[in-house]
Protein backbone atom coordinates (compact mmCIF):
# COMPACT_ATOMS: atom_id res chain seq x y z
CA UNK A 1 0.00 0.00 0.00
CA UNK A 2 0.91 3.65 -0.36
CA UNK A 3 0.82 5.05 3.17
CA UNK A 4 0.94 8.72 4.12
CA UNK A 5 2.58 9.38 7.48
CA UNK A 6 2.06 12.68 9.27
CA UNK A 7 4.73 13.42 11.84
CA UNK A 8 7.07 11.21 9.81
CA UNK A 9 10.19 13.08 10.96
CA UNK A 10 9.20 13.01 14.64
CA UNK A 11 10.23 10.69 17.45
CA UNK A 12 7.78 7.85 16.78
CA UNK A 13 7.28 8.67 13.10
CA UNK A 14 10.97 8.39 12.23
CA UNK A 15 10.96 4.84 13.60
CA UNK A 16 7.60 3.92 12.06
CA UNK A 17 8.63 4.84 8.51
CA UNK A 18 11.38 2.16 8.35
CA UNK A 19 8.97 -0.43 9.77
CA UNK A 20 6.41 0.35 7.08
CA UNK A 21 9.06 0.25 4.37
CA UNK A 22 10.37 -3.07 5.66
CA UNK A 23 6.81 -4.44 5.46
CA UNK A 24 6.78 -3.62 1.75
CA UNK A 25 4.73 -0.42 1.77
CA UNK A 26 5.45 2.77 -0.14
CA UNK A 27 5.68 5.60 2.38
CA UNK A 28 4.96 9.28 1.82
CA UNK A 29 6.11 11.47 4.69
CA UNK A 30 4.48 14.85 5.23
CA UNK A 31 7.11 17.55 5.85
CA UNK A 32 6.54 21.15 6.87
CA UNK A 33 10.21 22.24 6.79
CA UNK A 34 13.39 21.58 4.84
CA UNK A 35 14.90 19.84 7.86
CA UNK A 36 11.89 17.50 8.14
CA UNK A 37 12.02 16.83 4.40
CA UNK A 38 15.71 15.91 4.58
CA UNK A 39 15.13 13.56 7.48
CA UNK A 40 12.20 11.82 5.78
CA UNK A 41 14.16 11.42 2.55
CA UNK A 42 17.04 9.99 4.55
CA UNK A 43 14.70 7.32 5.90
CA UNK A 44 13.95 6.24 2.34
CA UNK A 45 10.44 7.66 2.07
CA UNK A 46 8.89 9.94 -0.52
CA UNK A 47 8.53 13.53 0.71
CA UNK A 48 5.33 15.54 0.38
CA UNK A 49 5.38 19.10 1.65
CA UNK A 50 2.45 19.95 3.89
CA UNK A 51 1.27 20.98 7.32
CA UNK A 52 -1.43 19.80 9.72
CA UNK A 53 -3.12 23.18 9.44
CA UNK A 54 -2.99 23.12 5.64
CA UNK A 55 -6.04 20.94 5.05
CA UNK A 56 -5.66 21.10 1.29
CA UNK A 57 -2.22 19.49 1.52
CA UNK A 58 -3.59 16.76 3.81
CA UNK A 59 -6.49 16.08 1.46
CA UNK A 60 -4.22 15.87 -1.57
CA UNK A 61 -1.69 13.58 0.13
CA UNK A 62 -4.34 11.17 1.45
CA UNK A 63 -6.13 11.24 -1.89
CA UNK A 64 -3.02 9.85 -3.56
CA UNK A 65 -2.57 7.09 -0.98
CA UNK A 66 -4.20 3.86 0.18
CA UNK A 67 -3.98 4.67 3.88
CA UNK A 68 -2.80 7.14 6.49
CA UNK A 69 -0.80 6.90 9.71
CA UNK A 70 -1.53 10.13 11.55
CA UNK A 71 1.26 10.66 14.09
CA UNK A 72 1.62 14.42 13.80
CA UNK A 73 0.44 16.55 16.71
CA UNK A 74 1.17 19.96 18.20
CA UNK A 75 2.38 19.23 21.75
CA UNK A 76 2.13 22.84 22.92
CA UNK A 77 0.64 22.49 26.41
CA UNK A 78 0.16 26.26 26.56
CA UNK A 79 -2.56 26.14 23.88
CA UNK A 80 -4.10 22.69 24.04
CA UNK A 81 -7.43 23.90 22.66
CA UNK A 82 -5.79 24.94 19.42
CA UNK A 83 -3.84 21.66 19.21
CA UNK A 84 -7.01 19.64 19.73
CA UNK A 85 -8.96 21.56 17.10
CA UNK A 86 -6.09 21.21 14.61
CA UNK A 87 -6.03 17.47 15.23
CA UNK A 88 -9.81 17.15 14.88
CA UNK A 89 -9.84 18.93 11.55
CA UNK A 90 -6.86 16.92 10.31
CA UNK A 91 -8.53 13.59 11.15
CA UNK A 92 -11.77 14.68 9.49
CA UNK A 93 -9.93 15.74 6.35
CA UNK A 94 -7.82 12.58 6.16
CA UNK A 95 -10.81 10.32 6.76
CA UNK A 96 -12.87 12.03 4.08
CA UNK A 97 -10.04 11.70 1.58
CA UNK A 98 -9.84 7.94 2.23
CA UNK A 99 -13.57 7.25 1.98
CA UNK A 100 -14.72 4.22 0.06
CA UNK A 101 -11.34 2.55 -0.43
CA UNK A 102 -11.09 0.32 2.66
CA UNK A 103 -7.63 1.54 3.62
CA UNK A 104 -6.27 2.06 7.12
CA UNK A 105 -6.54 5.29 9.08
CA UNK A 106 -4.33 5.17 12.18
CA UNK A 107 -4.83 7.83 14.85
CA UNK A 108 -3.16 8.17 18.23
CA UNK A 109 -4.36 8.02 21.82
CA UNK A 110 -3.02 7.44 25.32
CA UNK A 111 -3.16 4.34 27.54
CA UNK A 112 -4.07 6.29 30.68
CA UNK A 113 -7.73 5.35 30.36
CA UNK A 114 -8.53 4.31 33.96
CA UNK A 115 -6.12 5.91 36.47
CA UNK A 116 -5.45 3.58 39.38
CA UNK A 117 -6.62 0.50 37.48
CA UNK A 118 -5.02 -1.55 34.73
CA UNK A 119 -6.42 -0.17 31.48
CA UNK A 120 -7.06 -2.55 28.58
CA UNK A 121 -7.78 -2.10 24.91
CA UNK A 122 -11.51 -2.55 25.50
CA UNK A 123 -11.79 0.37 27.92
CA UNK A 124 -13.38 3.55 26.67
CA UNK A 125 -11.41 6.68 27.56
CA UNK A 126 -13.24 9.36 29.48
CA UNK A 127 -13.03 12.65 27.53
CA UNK A 128 -12.46 14.62 30.75
CA UNK A 129 -9.17 12.86 31.41
CA UNK A 130 -8.27 12.13 27.80
CA UNK A 131 -8.92 15.21 25.64
CA UNK A 132 -8.07 13.33 22.44
CA UNK A 133 -10.49 10.48 23.21
CA UNK A 134 -13.19 12.04 21.06
CA UNK A 135 -10.80 12.00 18.11
CA UNK A 136 -10.62 8.23 18.28
CA UNK A 137 -14.41 8.13 18.12
CA UNK A 138 -14.27 10.54 15.18
CA UNK A 139 -11.90 8.22 13.33
CA UNK A 140 -14.02 5.16 14.16
CA UNK A 141 -16.99 6.86 12.52
CA UNK A 142 -15.28 6.51 9.16
CA UNK A 143 -15.66 2.72 9.38
CA UNK A 144 -19.19 3.27 8.04
CA UNK A 145 -17.75 5.22 5.12
CA UNK A 146 -15.38 2.64 3.66
CA UNK A 147 -12.31 3.29 5.83
CA UNK A 148 -10.49 0.94 8.27
CA UNK A 149 -9.83 3.18 11.29
CA UNK A 150 -7.86 2.21 14.39
CA UNK A 151 -6.44 3.93 17.47
CA UNK A 152 -2.93 3.15 18.67
CA UNK A 153 -2.60 4.15 22.32
CA UNK A 154 0.89 4.97 23.56
CA UNK A 155 1.99 5.03 27.22
CA UNK A 156 3.44 8.21 28.78
CA UNK A 157 6.96 6.94 28.12
CA UNK A 158 8.03 5.94 24.60
CA UNK A 159 11.72 5.69 25.37
CA UNK A 160 15.03 5.17 23.63
CA UNK A 161 18.25 6.94 22.71
CA UNK A 162 17.32 10.32 21.30
CA UNK A 163 14.08 10.69 23.26
CA UNK A 164 13.52 14.28 24.44
CA UNK A 165 10.22 13.59 26.19
CA UNK A 166 9.15 12.94 29.77
CA UNK A 167 12.08 10.77 30.87
CA UNK A 168 14.61 13.23 29.51
CA UNK A 169 12.84 15.92 31.49
CA UNK A 170 12.97 13.78 34.65
CA UNK A 171 16.71 13.36 34.19
CA UNK A 172 17.20 17.13 33.84
CA UNK A 173 15.08 17.79 36.93
CA UNK A 174 17.13 15.30 38.93
CA UNK A 175 20.45 16.78 37.83
CA UNK A 176 19.31 20.32 38.57
CA UNK A 177 17.93 19.37 42.00
CA UNK A 178 20.88 17.20 42.98
CA UNK A 179 18.69 14.18 43.69
CA UNK A 180 16.34 11.83 41.86
CA UNK A 181 12.88 12.30 43.26
CA UNK A 182 9.68 10.32 43.17
CA UNK A 183 6.21 11.47 44.28
CA UNK A 184 5.02 10.37 47.71
CA UNK A 185 5.73 6.71 48.39
CA UNK A 186 6.64 6.11 44.75
CA UNK A 187 4.20 3.24 44.23
CA UNK A 188 2.27 4.88 41.39
CA UNK A 189 2.99 3.24 38.05
CA UNK A 190 4.02 4.33 34.57
CA UNK A 191 3.71 1.97 31.60
CA UNK A 192 6.43 2.21 28.98
CA UNK A 193 7.57 0.98 25.58
CA UNK A 194 10.73 1.30 23.54
CA UNK A 195 10.20 3.43 20.45
CA UNK A 196 11.12 0.59 18.08
CA UNK A 197 8.58 -1.72 19.67
CA UNK A 198 5.97 1.05 19.46
CA UNK A 199 6.68 1.61 15.78
CA UNK A 200 6.26 -2.08 15.08
CA UNK A 201 2.77 -2.04 16.61
CA UNK A 202 1.81 0.77 14.22
CA UNK A 203 3.12 -1.11 11.19
CA UNK A 204 1.46 -4.38 12.23
CA UNK A 205 -1.79 -2.53 12.84
CA UNK A 206 -1.72 -1.13 9.32
CA UNK A 207 -1.54 -4.67 7.95
CA UNK A 208 -3.65 -6.66 10.41
CA UNK A 209 -5.99 -4.64 12.62
CA UNK A 210 -9.73 -4.65 11.80
CA UNK A 211 -11.77 -1.47 11.71
CA UNK A 212 -12.54 0.17 15.07
CA UNK A 213 -9.64 -1.56 16.83
CA UNK A 214 -7.82 -0.03 19.80
CA UNK A 215 -4.20 -1.16 20.13
CA UNK A 216 -1.97 -0.71 23.18
CA UNK A 217 1.64 -0.16 22.16
CA UNK A 218 3.27 -0.84 25.51
CA UNK A 219 5.80 -3.36 26.73
CA UNK A 220 5.79 -2.75 30.49
CA UNK A 221 2.48 -2.62 32.33
CA UNK A 222 3.64 -0.28 35.05
CA UNK A 223 7.04 0.66 36.46
CA UNK A 224 6.85 2.35 39.84
CA UNK A 225 8.04 5.94 39.89
CA UNK A 226 10.38 5.01 42.73
CA UNK A 227 12.05 2.41 40.48
CA UNK A 228 12.43 5.02 37.74
CA UNK A 229 14.00 7.46 40.21
CA UNK A 230 16.33 4.74 41.46
CA UNK A 231 17.48 4.03 37.90
CA UNK A 232 18.14 7.73 37.33
CA UNK A 233 20.00 8.00 40.62
CA UNK A 234 22.13 4.95 39.87
CA UNK A 235 23.13 6.21 36.43
CA UNK A 236 24.00 9.75 37.48
CA UNK A 237 25.28 9.04 41.00
CA UNK A 238 22.50 10.97 42.68
CA UNK A 239 20.71 10.30 45.96
CA UNK A 240 17.11 9.13 45.66
CA UNK A 241 14.37 10.50 47.83
CA UNK A 242 10.64 11.02 48.12
CA UNK A 243 9.05 14.34 47.24
CA UNK A 244 6.21 15.13 49.64
CA UNK A 245 2.77 15.35 47.99
CA UNK A 246 2.48 19.06 48.74
CA UNK A 247 5.84 19.68 47.02
CA UNK A 248 5.36 17.51 43.91
CA UNK A 249 4.09 20.29 41.67
CA UNK A 250 6.85 22.69 42.68
CA UNK A 251 9.53 20.05 42.15
CA UNK A 252 8.36 18.45 38.90
CA UNK A 253 6.59 21.47 37.37
CA UNK A 254 4.16 20.69 34.54
CA UNK A 255 5.38 17.08 34.55
CA UNK A 256 3.81 16.56 38.00
CA UNK A 257 0.35 15.94 36.53
CA UNK A 258 1.74 12.94 34.65
CA UNK A 259 4.47 11.61 36.95
CA UNK A 260 2.25 11.64 40.03
CA UNK A 261 -0.54 9.69 38.31
CA UNK A 262 -1.05 5.93 38.59
CA UNK A 263 -1.52 4.75 34.98
CA UNK A 264 -0.96 0.98 34.62
CA UNK A 265 -2.11 -0.60 31.37
CA UNK A 266 -2.11 -3.95 29.59
CA UNK A 267 -1.26 -4.87 25.99
CA UNK A 268 -2.39 -8.49 26.11
CA UNK A 269 -5.10 -8.17 23.48
CA UNK A 270 -2.77 -6.30 21.15
CA UNK A 271 -0.09 -8.95 21.43
CA UNK A 272 -2.61 -11.70 20.66
CA UNK A 273 -4.20 -9.88 17.73
CA UNK A 274 -0.99 -8.78 16.04
CA UNK A 275 1.35 -11.57 17.08
CA UNK A 276 3.53 -8.85 18.58
CA UNK A 277 6.19 -9.52 21.20
CA UNK A 278 8.28 -6.52 22.33
CA UNK A 279 12.00 -7.32 22.26
CA UNK A 280 13.75 -3.98 22.80
CA UNK A 281 15.37 -2.73 26.06
CA UNK A 282 13.19 -1.81 29.02
CA UNK A 283 13.09 1.72 30.38
CA UNK A 284 15.42 0.87 33.27
CA UNK A 285 17.82 -0.85 30.85
CA UNK A 286 17.83 2.22 28.62
CA UNK A 287 18.60 4.47 31.58
CA UNK A 288 21.39 2.16 32.75
CA UNK A 289 22.90 2.09 29.26
CA UNK A 290 23.12 5.89 29.09
CA UNK A 291 20.32 6.50 26.60
CA UNK A 292 19.54 9.77 28.41
CA UNK A 293 23.06 11.00 29.06
CA UNK A 294 22.52 13.82 26.57
CA UNK A 295 19.26 14.98 28.11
Amino acid sequence: MRIVVTGASGWIGSHTVPELLAAGHEVIGLARSDASADRIAGLGAEVRRGDLEDLASLRAAAGDADGVVHLGYDHDFSDMAHALETDRLAISTLGEALEGRGGPLVVIGGTGVRPGQVSTETDTPAPAGNPRAAHGDLAFGFADRGVRPMVVRFPPTVHGRGDHGFVARLVRIARDAGFAGYPGDGTNRWPAVHVRDAARVVALGVDRAPARTALHALAEEGITTRRIAEAIGARYDLPVRSVAPQDVEAHFGWLAMFFAADLPASSGLTRELLGWAPDQPTLVEDLAAGAYDGA
